[in-house]
């Protein structure tokens, strides 16, 4: 793959996730992980060979159809203005309140709602700024859960989270994948330690 045509930003990379298997990718700044992460998501598209699932090329897919199946939790967590219950419902709009408590109770983000002064009603605030760093995470895992994806692609945030709250990031990652082949953009030394592949990327390579 090439932003620019004499800029090869990936080479020869060749990965075969099976279902269900975490993938792991690692490398020093710069080194393509990102951009395997968009190519996954078909923000671009590869200028050469192919990404495919279930042996489709996804360039021969829609782009509803492809996005679907991805649920996508980036190391900057968005929050909507509006309430705890909104946020988790964008992951499927016609999800009922019980399924909402349902995902917020599997990732471990029920009992700190809970505490707060309305609950699943209360206002978070433009971008979340009435929330900590760890819960928006656990909140944009519960949307992430609640959207049921069979792909899912984590920028794992746990570099700016204290070590108790880093824990529970860690206990709810582990619910968030299971059954399903995820991709994670691992900073941390427990992340990569749980997963079925690890690729190690260097300069595109």
């Amino acid at each position: 793959f090439a932003y620019k045509p004499q800029e090869q930003v990936l080479r020869g990379v060749s990965i075969h996730a099976k279902h269900g298997q975490r993938i792991a990718l690692v490398g020093e700044t710069g080194s393509g992980k990102s951009t395997i992460i968009r190519l996954l998501a078909r923000f671009f598209d590869v200028t050469g060979g192919s990404i495919r699932v279930d042996g489709h090329d996804i360039r021969g897919v829609t782009l509803g159809s492809l996005r679907s199946q991805l649920g996508i939790v980036l190391q900057e967590t968005f929050i909507f203005g509006g309430t705890i219950a909104d946020n988790i419902r964008y992951g499927r709009i016609d999800a009922s309140h019980e399924e909402i408590r349902v995902s917020a109770k599997s990732v471990g983000a029920h009992k700190f709602i809970m505490d707060l002064p309305d609950g699943y009603d209360t206002d978070v605030g433009e971008n979340g700024v009435n929330l900590s760093v760890g819960q928006c995470q656990l909140v944009s895992f519960a949307r992430a859960l609640l959207s049921d994806p069979r792909i899912l692609i984590l920028d794992e945030a746990t570099s700016s989270i204290d070590t108790t709250t880093e824990k529970q990031i860690q206990e709810a990652l582990d619910v968030l994948v299971q059954g399903r082949t995820s991709f994670v953009i691992a900073h941390r030394l427990n992340t990569i330690i749980n997963s079925d592949q690890i690729v190690v990327l260097d300069h595109g390579m």
